[in-house]
């Protein structure tokens, strides 16, 4: 199953405050796309939502569904950066879901929903989804080999909501190398059970079974050292802010916030995790 509404919220609902103090102005949580040595955080999520606006050869006239749409930042990056007119998003995250609302972007409406509940009144002519698909596999459903099959059923639904043609820009984090030191498998343990419970990033073989039969994949781009750099940044202006969490959240949220994101850094420049985009087309036959 899918990480439950509960999990969810442990992951995204500690407070779209403290979440606002360390990530880019407009809430990007996942991993930027770094095109020049000297871009700031800011500068390379909007990279981010460029090359999966491309890839999923929208235009403003187009009807758009962000799957996983988070705290609205691809979401605003469609509407005001594209002058999409309209767009929709759905989310598990209470917290999310209040501060999309509360951003009232121009044509964008938002869904409190699973993805497996959720059933559009009309076709979409693009979907985008950026790394929503940790969330759908456990790992005692990987370890009993279950995984293709779930991320099978997600791709053929998603493939259910769009016209002939369609494309989908799709961003996922991936699982690599398993780390040799006892401390560092502790510390991705910890990230799994405390910071994202319920969930598992995939492999990226996994992800190319799972598109057929009803995707072809158009392009594909690993983004690893992206990844990094976002982590790094990320884990660089938190600890800036630290006496501020440590005061309003208390020193648990910071220790385990540091710890988290201080994994991701190692686990990305080892080679533990990456991260991949991909351009998807909905194949009519």
């Amino acid at each position: 199953m899918t990480s439950t509404k509960h999990e969810v919220e442990v992951s995204y609902d500690v407070s779209n405050e403290f979440f606002r103090l360390w990530l880019d102005e407009r809430m990007h949580y996942t991993c930027a796309v770094y095109e020049r040595d000297n871009e700031t955080l800011e500068q390379a999520q909007v990279n981010k939502s460029r090359v999966l606006y491309e890839y999923a050869e929208m235009n403003p006239d187009k009807l758009v569904l962000d799957i996983g749409c988070g705290w609205g930042a691809n979401l605003e990056y469609l509407s005001v950066a594209r002058e999409t007119k309209r767009a929709h998003g759905i989310t598990l995250s209470s917290a999310q879901f209040d501060e999309l609302n509360a951003r009232k972007i121009p044509g964008v409406e938002v869904f409190l929903t699973d993805y497996r509940d959720y059933a559009p009144k009309e076709k979409y002519d693009a979907l985008v989804s950026i790394e929503m698909i940790d969330h759908l596999c456990s790992p005692a459903q990987a370890n009993q080999g279950l995984a293709v099959e779930i991320y099978r059923e997600y791709f053929k639904k998603c493939a259910s909501w769009v016209k002939p043609g369609s494309c989908f820009g799709f961003q996922a984090i991936l699982r690599n190398r398993v780390p040799r030191v006892r401390q560092d498998i502790a510390d991705l343990k910890f990230t799994a059970d405390v910071i994202f419970p319920g969930g598992l990033n995939p492999r990226l073989e996994e992800l190319i079974q799972a598109v057929n039969p009803y995707w072809e994949v158009v392009e594909l781009k690993t983004r690893r050292v992206d990844y990094g750099k976002t982590t790094a940044e990320w884990l660089r202006r938190m600890r800036l802010q630290e006496t501020a969490i440590r005061a309003k959240w208390g020193d648990q949220v910071f220790d385990d916030y540091d710890r988290y994101l201080s994994t991701c850094v190692r686990g990305f420049a080892n080679h533990w995790s990456s991260d991949v985009q991909m351009k998807l087309r909905h194949i009519d036959v």
